[in-house]
C-alpha cells in the first residue's frame, strides 16, 4: 500500500506539488483565524445559575433555592454533573454538560427548565444565567484613577456609562463591576414613632414602591388643542421621599420625614477592592465570551477604552490593573522565537550531513507545510494557539524531518548499492 502511494505520487509531481501549494495556502489562512491565548482553556463546559436573595442565611437559601434548582435541571439532556453551592444572600448552582454540547444549546436548555422551575421558588425570585464565559475568561481588568471623586460617584460612573459602553465590544461576555459604594436612598425608621402613629414597616415600604412611579392617564381636549395627562411620581432627590404620605393620623398626613430620616448612603458591602497597598478603588473585569480571540478582544476593548475617555469627566483616567495581551504577545513571541531557532538548526544539519541541496531542500520543506497544516487541524478541534500547543509544535519539528532524512538516506542507500552492483568490471 506504501509502495503504491509513494508510485502514485512519484508519477503525479504536478498534483502533488499543487496540494502542498494549497495546503500551505489553507495552513496561513488558518494561522489568521486561529484564535490566540496565553494559556489553554481546560474548563468544563458549564453553565451558571445565579440567584440573590439578601439578607437571607445560607440554610434558608439551600433549602428554598439551590435545592429545588438542581433538583429540577438534573434532568436536563447531556449533562454531566450539577452542582450547587449556598452562601449568605446567594445561591449559585453550576450545570455541567459534555465536553462536545455546543454552549449556547446549553443555555436555552437551562432557560427552558429555569421557566418550570420558576414556580418553586419564593415569590420575587428569579434565578439569572451567568455570562457565558469560561474560567479563564477573565482577560482585562481596569481601575479608575479619580482622586477627587469620592467612591460613590466613581461607582456610579462605572456602572451607569462606562460598562455599557465597553459591554458592546465584540467577544466580551460581560463587564463585572468591583469596589466603591452603590449610591441608595436609605430610610431610617423610628421605632417608636411607628408605635405612635400605628404603622408598620411594611405599610411604609409599600407606599415607598408605589409613590415611585408614573401614571399614565387619557387624554383631555381644550380649545381644539389635545392634551395627554400624566402624573409625575419618580423620584429624583431625597426630599421627595421625605414628602411621600404614608397615611394619616386624626385627619393629619403623615409623612416619611415624619416617622424617620432619609439619606444617601451606600449599599451593604461584603469586602473591598484595594490597589496596591494606595487604598480602595473602583474598576471593572472584562469576561470574554467563550471561543472568542482573547488578543483581537482586548484590542478591540482598548480602541473602545480610548473612545470611553473623552466622554469621562476631567481628572479621571483608565488604569490598567491586569491585561493577558502582554503575557499573550511575549508568550507567543517566545515561542516563534524558538520555533524559527530550530527551524533554522534543523536545516543547517540536514545540509551539513546530507551535503546535497537538493536533497535538503525536500526535507526542509516538509516543516513549513506541516506547521500549516497542523494550524488546520487546531481550528478544526477547536482548539487556539497558547503556550502548550505551540510548543508541542516545536517539539515536534525534529519528529518531521526525521521521516524525510530516513527516506532520503535510505534512497542513498539503495542508488549506492545498485551502483555498486552494475559497476562495469575493469
Amino acid at each position: 500500500m506504501v509502495q503504491k502511494i509513494i508510485e502514485l505520487a512519484l508519477n503525479n509531481k504536478l498534483v502533488v506539488i499543487i496540494c502542498a501549494i494549497g495546503l500551505f495556502a489553507w495552513g496561513i489562512y488558518s494561522v489568521r483565524q486561529n484564535p490566540i491565548d496565553a494559556i489553554p482553556d481546560l474548563s468544563e463546559n458549564q453553565v451558571i445559575v445565579f440567584t440573590e436573595w439578601m439578607g437571607r442565611s445560607p440554610q434558608v437559601i439551600e433549602d428554598q433555592i439551590t435545592y429545588p434548582l438542581v433538583s429540577n435541571l438534573e434532568g436536563i439532556p447531556k449533562v454531566k454533573n450539577v452542582r450547587g453551592a449556598s452562601m449568605f444572600g446567594m445561591s449559585f448552582v453550576y450545570v455541567i454538560f459534555d465536553d462536545n454540547v455546543d454552549v449556547y444549546w446549553a443555555r436555552t436548555r437551562v432557560l427552558e427548565r429555569l421557566n418550570y422551575a420558576q414556580r418553586l421558588l419564593p415569590q420575587g425570585i428569579t434565578p439569572t444565567l451567568g455570562p457565558d464565559g469560561t474560567g479563564v475568561g477573565h482577560v482585562f481588568w481596569y481601575t479608575l484613577d479619580a482622586k477627587h471623586m469620592d467612591l460613590g460617584e466613581q461607582r456610579a460612573l462605572q456602572d451607569w456609562y462606562i460598562k455599557f459602553a465597553l459591554q458592546t465590544v465584540p467577544g466580551v461576555a460581560e463587564v463585572a463591576s468591583f469596589g466603591g459604594f452603590e449610591k441608595q436612598y436609605q430610610l431610617v425608621v423610628d421605632p417608636v414613632k411607628l408605635q405612635f402613629y400605628n404603622f408598620s414597616l411594611m405599610d411604609v415600604m409599600n407606599k415607598v414602591k408605589a409613590n415611585n412611579n408614573d401614571v399614565g392617564g387619557r387624554k383631555f381636549e381644550m380649545s381644539g388643542m389635545a392634551y395627554i395627562i400624566r402624573g409625575l411620581g419618580y423620584i429624583k432627590n431625597k426630599e421627595n421621599i421625605e414628602t411621600i404620605a404614608i397615611g394619616n393620623y386624626n385627619g393629619i398626613p403623615v409623612r416619611v420625614k415624619d416617622i424617620g430620616t432619609v439619606q444617601m448612603g451606600g449599599d451593604l458591602r461584603l469586602g473591598i477592592f484595594d490597589n496596591n497597598g494606595e487604598g480602595e478603588s473602583v474598576g471593572g473585569i472584562v469576561v470574554m465570551r467563550n471561543g472568542e480571540n482573547a488578543d483581537k478582544v482586548i484590542n478591540a476593548l482598548k480602541v473602545k477604552m480610548k473612545e470611553v475617555q473623552k466622554g469621562l469627566p476631567d481628572g479621571v483616567s483608565f488604569k490598567i490593573a491586569y491585561d493577558r495581551s502582554t503575557l499573550i504577545e511575549a508568550a507567543i513571541e517566545t515561542i516563534k522565537e524558538k520555533l524559527f531557532e530550530e527551524i533554522g538548526v534543523v536545516c543547517i544539519i540536514v545540509v551539513i550531513f546530507l551535503f546535497h541541496w537538493r536533497s535538503a531542500l525536500s526535507i526542509i520543506i516538509q516543516i513549513p507545510i506541516t506547521i500549516a497544516i497542523s494550524f488546520i487541524l487546531l481550528n478544526a478541534f477547536g482548539l487556539s494557539s497558547n503556550i502548550m500547543s505551540l510548543t508541542g509544535i516545536a517539539l515536534a519539528i525534529g519528529v518531521i524531518v526525521d521521516n524525510g532524512i530516513i527516506m532520503s538516506e535510505n534512497a542513498y542507500r539503495n542508488l549506492s548499492e545498485w551502483q555498486n552492483k552494475h559497476k562495469p568490471n575493469n
